[in-house]
């Protein structure tokens, strides 16, 4: 009796000691612990191969000695230890026998740390999630030519299963410092702005922004936009996205006085229509383009058009080179003034996640 005693206890510690087990179509076998799988990939951490992640048509079989967190397609999440056979999941729980789930309806498997980490991801707090990065540049010449100039950028972006919250500020400051030189200031514009984005479905979501510029050479004071509206995902993937928005705004601009014309101001509400694109390009490099139309609705054929695109390669961890293209065209500037705006920077870009 002792000895059958003792090769129980042997055989329940020779199981913990193996830990999880997920054997490969091709007959391999991986010891260690299971900590996340979706429908693509399945993720097991061992002693001396550290993280491996596995493809997900390729796992055979699945023996979990801990508690795992299964999530199938209609939203239900049973919890217990995992074995499979053929392409059936049996998860023993620890309220009554097993149940059975097909492995078509499987959408998930997480261990209890990264069910928390999950659930926590769920509902952030408005201070956790963001990501986002900071641009500096300067130039300074002296000698035959005597200049300076001062160019500055940020962005953060904070994005849920649910929402996104996106903001944005950029700078130039340019001058002309050589004796007599007209305009001595050549540069001098500030633009910034937020949107909050809501989905409604997968492909659809709706949306609310304001935004933001002064350009002392336009002698624009400020420019508010408020707008909101809808967009639909078009192409939503991990490398690609591509939204279109359409909506309504409202814009107040503020001129002061300059080249013999007097300030005025000019309130108006304009249609907004406007496409969104991202790509990563290789390991390193995001690409991103937008490009809006404004049509005034209270003076047919006035409108205002923005076009922005940008790149940004990771250099390092923290550290990256941004370029980033901006052209703001409006069809009735002040007396005297340009019609294009046109702003061009490059740098160093420091980002950070929180």
């Amino acid at each position: 009796m002792r000895r059958l005693q003792w090769l129980a206890l042997l055989s329940v510690l020779s199981s913990s000691a193996f830990g999880d087990q997920v054997t490969l179509k091709n007959g391999d076998r991986l010891t260690g612990t299971i900590t996340k799988s979706d429908n693509k990939a399945l993720v097991i951490k061992s002693e001396f191969a550290g993280e491996v992640t596995i493809q997900w048509d390729a796992v055979q079989q699945i023996n979990s000695s801990q508690a795992l967190h299964v999530t199938t397609h209609n939203g239900k999440t049973v919890v217990g230890a995992v074995t499979t056979s053929d392409d059936s999941f049996s998860v023993a729980t620890s309220g009554g026998s097993p149940v059975s789930v097909a492995k078509a309806d499987v959408t998930g498997l997480r261990n209890d740390q990264e069910q928390a980490a999950y659930e926590k991801s769920l509902h952030p707090t408005l201070l956790q999630g963001w990501t986002g990065g900071a641009n500096v540049g300067f130039a300074l010449t002296r000698g035959n030519s005597e200049t300076k100039n001062l160019a500055l950028a940020f962005n953060a972006d904070r994005k849920t299963t649910h929402d996104e919250i996106t903001m944005y500020a950029n700078s130039v400051y340019a001058t002309n410092d050589a004796p007599g030189a007209v305009p001595p200031v050549t540069a001098n514009t500030v633009q910034g702005g937020a949107r909050y984005d809501r989905n409604f479905a997968k492909r659809l979501f709706g949306y609310g922004s304001a935004d933001f510029q002064t350009d002392a050479l336009q002698a624009l004071n400020l420019r508010s936009v408020l707008g909101g509206g809808l967009g639909f995902h078009v192409i939503n993937t991990s490398r690609t996205t591509l939204d279109f928005l359409g909506g309504l705004n409202y814009t107040r601009e503020n001129y002061g006085a300059s080249d013999g014309a007097a300030a005025f101001n000019r309130n108006f509400a304009a249609l907004t229509l406007g496409e969104e694109f991202t790509r990563k390009l290789g390991a390193s490099t995001v690409l991103s383009e937008k490009g809006y139309f404004f049509p005034d609705l209270s003076e047919t054929g006035q409108y205002r058009g923005t076009f922005n695109f940008g790149t940004v390669t990771k250099l390092n961890k923290w550290l990256g080179w941004q370029n980033a293209f901006g052209d703001i065209y409006v069809t009735n500037p002040p007396a005297g003034k340009k019609e294009n705006d046109i702003l061009l920077t490059t740098g160093l870009n420091v980002s950070f996640t929180h």
